[in-house]
C-alpha cells in the first residue's frame, strides 16, 4: 500500500487541511497525425471573432496556456469525463477489482436482457430509472432504502455514502422532487482539450462494389421490386435504391476534424468541496475518514478511467499519453507529487472503507437489484424494438 497517498489524503481532510486539492495533468499527442475530431453541437453564430473554427460545428475558445492566451478546442467537457470516470468504476466492480455499492436494474426484453446501474443512470442518486423502479413490488422511493435516500440533508449524507458515493464526487440534483430539492455540486471534475486547432477538411461518400442504379418499388419493404434504368427514374422517397444501402453516394463535405499541436486534461479534486460534506452527528473521526475515503473512490476512478498509455474518447480522438502528474496543491507553491498506480489507489480506497466502517459510517458493497415499473419495462421494450428494428 501507498502509505505516503493514505497520508496525504489522511491530512488533506484534517482539521489543518494543508492542501487545497488534488491536480491530475496530462499531457496528449494525436494517435495518428495531428487530427482528432472533437464532439460536434450545433453552430453558434455569435461566437468571438477571429475564431479559428467559426464555421465549424465544434467549440472553440481562448484559455490560458503556458503564460499566453491560445485557441483551444473542447475535446470532452466535465460531464463526459465523469461519466468514463463512472464506467470505469463500472468495469473494475464488474471484474471484482473494486467494491463499490451499486443499483442494478435489470428487465428481459424481446431482443434479450437490458441492464442498468446506477453508474450508469444520468442524474445517479435522482435518477428517473430509480425513481420508476422497484423491489418485490414495492416502488423504490416506499422501500427502506428509498426512503433513505430521499431523506438525505446537507447536513447529514451518510446514506448516500452507503449507497451513491459516486453523486458525492460527481454531483446530484433532485429536480423532480416538490419542496426538498437536495442539490450535491461536483468535488471532482476534469476535461481535456486541443490546442491551437485548426479546421480540418473532408469529403464523405461511398462507392458501391457494383455501382447499382435504378428504382425501387417501396424501398421500405424487404420484398422490394427492382425496376431497371429507363423504365422509370427515382424521384420519390420509397423509389430511391439508396434508401434501401445501395448504390454510389457522390461525395459530399463533411466536417473534418481539427488539427492541433497537442492536447491537454485538467482534473481537479477539491478538498474545500469534500469539507462541505456532513455526516450529521458521527464523530469527528469518522467524518475524516468518509471524505478521505470518498478523495481515494475519485482518484482511484481518475487512475482507472485516464491513468493507462491512452485514452479514447471517440471515433478519430484517440490520444496517446506523453505525461502526465498527480499533484497534491497547497497554498502558494506548496505541492507535492506523487506516483499513483491503479492497483495501489484501489488499495487505498479499500483500507479507507474498512476503517471508516469500524469508526461508524459504512459503504455498501452489495448490489441491490432493481426492476422497472410496468411502465417503464412497456419504454424499455419499445426502444429496444425499434433501436433494433432501425438497425441502430
Amino acid at each position: 500500500m501507498s502509505s505516503q497517498f493514505l497520508e496525504l489524503l489522511l491530512a488533506a481532510v484534517g482539521p489543518e487541511r494543508p492542501w487545497a486539492g488534488v491536480s491530475a495533468q496530462a499531457e496528449y499527442r494525436p494517435a495518428a497525425g495531428d487530427k482528432v475530431f472533437p464532439p460536434s453541437y450545433p453552430k453558434d453564430r455569435s461566437q468571438e471573432q477571429n475564431n479559428p473554427l467559426a464555421d465549424a460545428p465544434y467549440l472553440a475558445e481562448k484559455h490560458w496556456v503556458d503564460g499566453e492566451q491560445r485557441w483551444v478546442v473542447v475535446l470532452d467537457q466535465v460531464p463526459s469525463q465523469a461519466n468514463r470516470v463512472e464506467t470505469a468504476l463500472l468495469e473494475a466492480r464488474d471484474e471484482g477489482r473494486i467494491r463499490l455499492p451499486l443499483f442494478e436494474l435489470t428487465t428481459t426484453t424481446s431482443r434479450g436482457p437490458v441492464r442498468i446501474t446506477s453508474l450508469e443512470m444520468p442524474h445517479r442518486f435522482a435518477d428517473a430509472y430509480l425513481r420508476d423502479s422497484q423491489i418485490d413490488g414495492v416502488r423504490f422511493p416506499k422501500t427502506e432504502v428509498g426512503q433513505k435516500i430521499r431523506a438525505v440533508t446537507a447536513r447529514d449524507v451518510r446514506a448516500l455514502f452507503e449507497y451513491s458515493p459516486e453523486s458525492l464526487l460527481f454531483g446530484g440534483w433532485d429536480s423532480h422532487r416538490k419542496g426538498h430539492q437536495t442539490r450535491f455540486a461536483r468535488a471532482y471534475s476534469s476535461s481535456i482539450v486541443g490546442l491551437d486547432p485548426r479546421l480540418g477538411q473532408r469529403q464523405g461518400g461511398r462507392m458501391d462494389p457494383v455501382n447499382l442504379t435504378g428504382a425501387v418499388k417501396d424501398s421500405t419493404r424487404d420484398d422490394w421490386e427492382f425496376m431497371i434504368p429507363g423504365e422509370k427514374k427515382a424521384k420519390t422517397k420509397g423509389e430511391k435504391l439508396s434508401e434501401r444501402g445501395h448504390g454510389n453516394i457522390a461525395p459530399n463535405p463533411a466536417h473534418g476534424g481539427v488539427s492541433i499541436t497537442s492536447a491537454r486534461r485538467a482534473g481537479w479534486l477539491s478538498m474545500a468541496a469534500l469539507a462541505r460534506l456532513r455526516f450529521g452527528d458521527a464523530p469527528v473521526e469518522a467524518v475524516r475518514l468518509a471524505r478521505a475515503t470518498l478523495a481515494a473512490l475519485a482518484l482511484a476512478g481518475d487512475r482507472l478511467a485516464f491513468g493507462g498509455p491512452s485514452v479514447w474518447l471517440r471515433s478519430g480522438c484517440d490520444l496517446v499519453h506523453t505525461g502526465q502528474r498527480l499533484v497534491f496543491e497547497g497554498e502558494g507553491e506548496m505541492r507535492e507529487e506523487i506516483a499513483l498506480g491503479v492497483g495501489e489507489a484501489i488499495e487505498v480506497f479499500h483500507e479507507l472503507c474498512e476503517r471508516t466502517a469500524k469508526a461508524g459510517i459504512t459503504m455498501s458493497q452489495e448490489a441491490i437489484a432493481l426492476e422497472p415499473v410496468p411502465a417503464l419495462a412497456k419504454a424499455i421494450e419499445y426502444s429496444v424494438a425499434k433501436s433494433d428494428e432501425s438497425g441502430e
